[in-house]
C-alpha cells in the first residue's frame, strides 16, 4: 500500500499525519503543518517531481508556515531582572 508518514511541529507539540492514496486526511489529530508536508511527501514518493514542486510552490505562496517549522522558543529568565532581558531599575538617590 501506498503511505507515506510526515510530522510537523508548532512550539513544543509534535503532531503526525498518515498519508495514503484514496483515503481522507480526516480525523488525524494533526496541525495543519503535518498535513501540508505529508502531501508534499506523497507527491514526492509516488506521483512525478514536478507536480511536487507545483503543489510546494502552491503552498509557500499561501503560507510559508505550512511547510517550514518556526524555530522561536520562549528565552529563558536571567538573573538581575524580572524576566529574560528586563533589568530592574537603577537608582542613584
Amino acid at each position: 500500500m501506498e503511505a507515506v508518514q510526515t510530522f510537523g511541529r508548532k512550539k513544543t507539540a509534535t503532531a503526525v499525519a498518515h498519508c495514503k492514496r484514496g483515503r481522507h486526511t480526516s480525523q488525524i489529530y494533526a496541525i495543519r503543518q503535518a498535513l501540508a508536508k505529508a502531501i508534499v511527501a506523497f507527491y514526492q514518493k509516488y506521483v512525478d517531481e514536478a507536480a511536487k514542486k507545483e503543489i510546494k510552490e502552491i503552498l509557500v505562496q499561501y503560507d510559508r508556515t505550512l511547510l517550514v517549522a518556526d524555530p522561536r522558543r520562549c528565552e529563558p529568565k536571567k538573573f538581575g531582572g524580572p524576566g529574560a532581558r528586563a533589568r530592574f531599575q537603577k537608582s542613584y538617590r
